[in-house]
């Protein structure tokens, strides 16, 4: 077999014959490595398919439904997942180093073991003595949990078809190597080779299979961009750095949304799930504060309450200075020019800073309002009842429009012991014990926080 050398990007896995200063696909400078190729013969390959035979089938026959999805144990990674683990599916789980990626994959495959079925654990980056005490920390042990140190990819798929057990953990893609090819572990040909090997094998014996994987500096999956195109499922475990919370984001889902979210938290004896992060979020929190306005936004179908912060200070010299953290700064500077054209205000000579509590970013349009209340009620210093939340989006002409989800929002609100709901006019609602507020036009905003 003919061997030649090739040069990828490490960034998104672009291949060329010759060494590129600029990659041509991600614009990349000095991404290229040099590493070998095996040429192989026109014809040959050795993966056949997913069965030994070829055969087209109705698709109305095709078996569905839940007995096709394993539940984690964790309602919040299950959320994730959009229902559980789909059997067959390749599942690539990323972090930053520490989050608790690893943590988070041995409670998985500790719960899954507890109900009867039989989890591999192979780690090529810890002994089976180091997972153990990682395992007597958190309080794993189940007897169908098995582990591995393994990272020659071909002997963990003979132990896949061999043992087909229900779920099949690998730690980490970065760390296992094909032996047929002629590269270092870690390198973008072995990785793309092994994502290849692994997925071939849970597509054949039906096994479910979850790889973590690192991330680079700039918060991607290190190695190549074609590995989030092979796997099924790309899920993300952030650091919030707020309450010590860790959210479980997908970012790619074929068998579920991309929407949901899982919040964590972690603790010294592993990681525990935050059923109600609303209400962490505004624990503590004054009955009446200026310069704050509270908002529900929607993470997939779960409404989440927070808390919009904002703080005016006259500036005597010099051009005043936006400080935004939290939501997006094009959006605050439309609101604010909305503010000062149909309100009245003068932000002109005025810092205007404005934070979410908790660290937490806002990416819909949801809590428009709620920024609105929170910079007029700071300008004007007038205190606000933080028993109220705002919902709705601005217009250019200062319409507050209707949104999406807006009796799940109430509903939180209810739930979390609110009592009035500022809402736009047009939304359509159904019964609530929250007094409700509706409002056509920014302009009334202002007498609603002058009775607050």
């Amino acid at each position: 077999m003919k061997k030649a050398t090739v040069f990828n990007c490490n960034n998104c896995g672009y291949e060329s014959l010759k060494w590129l200063g600029k990659c041509p696909a991600c614009g990349g400078f000095n991404s290229f490595s040099e590493e070998a190729k095996e040429l192989k013969k026109k014809g040959g390959g050795e993966y056949r398919g997913f069965d030994a035979g070829f055969k087209t089938g109705p698709l109305k026959d095709v078996e569905t439904g839940r007995k096709q999805r394993i539940s984690t144990g964790i309602s919040e990674a299950d959320r994730v997942f959009g229902g559980g683990i789909v059997k067959g599916s390749l599942a690539l789980l990323g972090g930053e180093p520490g989050a608790g990626k690893s943590t988070m994959a041995l409670a998985i495959s500790e719960n899954v073991a507890k109900s009867g079925r039989k989890v591999i654990y192979i780690s090529g980056e810890e002994s089976p003595g180091q997972i153990k005490m990682r395992a007597d920390r958190t309080g794993a042990g189940s007897p169908s949990l098995f582990v591995a140190s393994e990272t020659c990819v071909e002997r963990i798929a003979e132990e896949i078809e061999r043992e087909k057990p229900s779920l099949v953990v690998v730690d980490s893609i970065q760390t296992v190597y094909k032996d047929s090819i002629d590269a270092l572990a870690g390198s973008v040909s072995q990785i793309k080779e092994s994502c290849a090997h692994l997925m071939y094998a849970a597509k054949k014996t039906g096994v479910p299979v979850i790889i973590i994987g690192h991330v680079t500096k700039d918060g991607s999956i290190a190695g190549p961009k074609m590995l989030e195109h092979m796997v099924d499922v790309v899920l993300y475990f952030e650091s919030e750095q707020i309450n010590n919370f860790k959210v479980l984001r997908a970012v790619k889902n074929r068998f579920g949304s991309t929407n949901e979210i899982g919040v964590f938290e972690m603790g010294a004896s592993g990681i525990t799930e935050v059923a109600s992060p609303s209400k962490i979020l505004l624990d503590g929190i004054k009955e009446q504060k200026a310069g704050s306005g509270i908002v529900t936004v929607m993470e997939g179908t779960r409404p989440l309450m927070l808390e919009i912060q904002a703080l005016t200070a006259r500036r005597n010299f010099g051009n005043p200075q936006r400080t935004v953290t939290g939501v997006d700064y094009n959006r605050f500077l439309i609101i604010l020019a909305v503010l000062e054209k149909k309100m009245g205000l003068s932000l002109e000579n005025q810092d205007v800073f404005v934070n979410v509590a908790g660290g937490i970013r806002i990416f819909e349009t949801g809590s428009d309002l709620g920024l609105a209340a929170a910079v007029y009620s700071g300008f004007r210093n007038s205190p606000v009842s933080t028993k109220t939340v705002y919902i709705g989006e601005l217009g250019l002409d200062g319409e507050v429009r209707p949104v999406h989800f807006m009796d799940l929002r109430i509903a939180e609100a209810e739930r979390m012991g609110f009592e009035r709901a500022v809402i736009p006019a047009r939304s359509k609602t159904g019964e609530t014990r929250i007094k409700l507020e509706r409002i056509s036009s920014i302009e009334e905003l202002k007498k609603i926080i002058i009775t607050d």
